[in-house]
């Protein structure tokens, strides 16, 4: 998390809480057109809320290349779909997408929008938890599109982890296909970050560590795109080197949309939940006691504490980013 200091391990991350995701929902869809004179698909959705919440926890950092958000509240945001790469634009009247893969994401758009998010089941047990209605988690269905900046995210704080993101996408992704706001990139195909070098690496300030572990990811790209359910990722993730429960967790958070998925090990999560439903900060162990009474929806609890906005009071300065380029 920006400001914060560096987690424990490896594997434990830096995110903050992260964007809780609103309680809106995209309907089925009204109408799926080509604009020739655009050169654009549209698909039309019914969209309560703002979009932007929802789609908040696929940001990564201020600047981020792949995701923009106009003064509007239109949202856009880039990916490497099976098909090629694509822009999408998304309002509250539905999206609108360019490129090889355009048709891909208008496809996906209800379940990233989290049209097809179950909360049944789901119950606010906690008084401090009443009136903020029920969080829908959006999935991109794309793996190692959360991979990369999961791992970048590993021990560091949330800047130091965002300028490497940036750095690297910059010089090794492709242009937004489309009339994408200037600066926007789409993220390249896991064959070019096997071949990154390491002085790239360096230079956007990734130490060898986590070049390793997502080079190494990249081997197996297809394999874990291939998994079935959350359950298959976790373990074929972690049965990879530098991929423990939290990085697991911060993945199919994005890419599964699974509401259970608690990210365990991350430096400020437990300190926030145990703060929010008792008054007291609380270890990990604490946290997963507390949330028991949610199973099957954990992770949208830890997503309900964030939109109370309760944290405990913050002490001492923040710390600042390291910088592995003058190393």
């Amino acid at each position: 998390m920006e400001g914060s200091p560096p987690a424990k391990d490896q594997d434990s991350g830096a995110r903050p809480l992260g964007t809780a995701a609103h309680p809106g929902q995209a309907t089925l869809p009204v109408e799926r057109a080509a604009l020739p004179s655009e050169g654009a698909l549209e698909r039309r959705l019914e969209v309560r809320g703002d979009p932007g919440l929802i789609l908040g926890p696929h940001q990564h950092g201020g600047h981020d290349p792949t995701w923009r958000r106009a003064a509007d509240g239109t949202i856009w945001r880039t990916c490497r779909t099976p098909d090629g790469p694509g822009t999408l634009r998304v309002t509250r009247r539905g999206g609108q997408a360019w490129g090889p893969g355009a048709g891909w994401l208008l496809d996906s758009l209800p379940a990233l929008l989290g049209a097809d998010d179950d909360i049944s089941g789901f119950e606010v047990r906690h008084e401090v938890l009443q009136g903020y209605g029920v969080p829908r988690i959006g999935r991109t269905g794309r793996v190692f599109e959360a991979l990369v900046p999961a791992v970048l995210e590993q021990k560091v704080v949330g800047r130091e982890a965002w300028r490497a993101w940036r750095s690297l996408l910059r010089k090794y992704g492709t242009p937004a296909p489309g009339p994408a706001p200037d600066g926007m990139r789409v993220m390249p195909e896991p064959e070019v970050w096997r071949q990154i070098p390491a002085w790239d690496w360096h230079r956007a300030g990734a130490e060898a560590v986590r070049a390793r572990t997502i080079a190494t990811a990249a081997w197996h790209a297809d394999k874990l795109e291939a998994a079935a359910d959350s359950a298959s990722l976790d373990r074929l993730l972690r049965a990879l080197p530098g991929i423990g429960v939290w990085t697991s967790a911060e993945v199919r958070q994005r890419c599964m949309g699974d509401p259970d998925a608690v990210s365990v090990g991350d430096f400020h999560l437990a300190k926030i939940v145990g703060w929010a439903l008792t008054g007291r900060k609380a270890d990990d162990a604490e946290m997963m006691r507390l949330l028991e009474p949610y199973r099957g929806h954990r992770h949208r609890a830890c997503l309900l504490v964030g939109l109370t906005g309760l944290r405990p009071p913050a002490r001492g300065p923040r710390q600042s980013a390291r910088d592995y380029r003058s190393f």
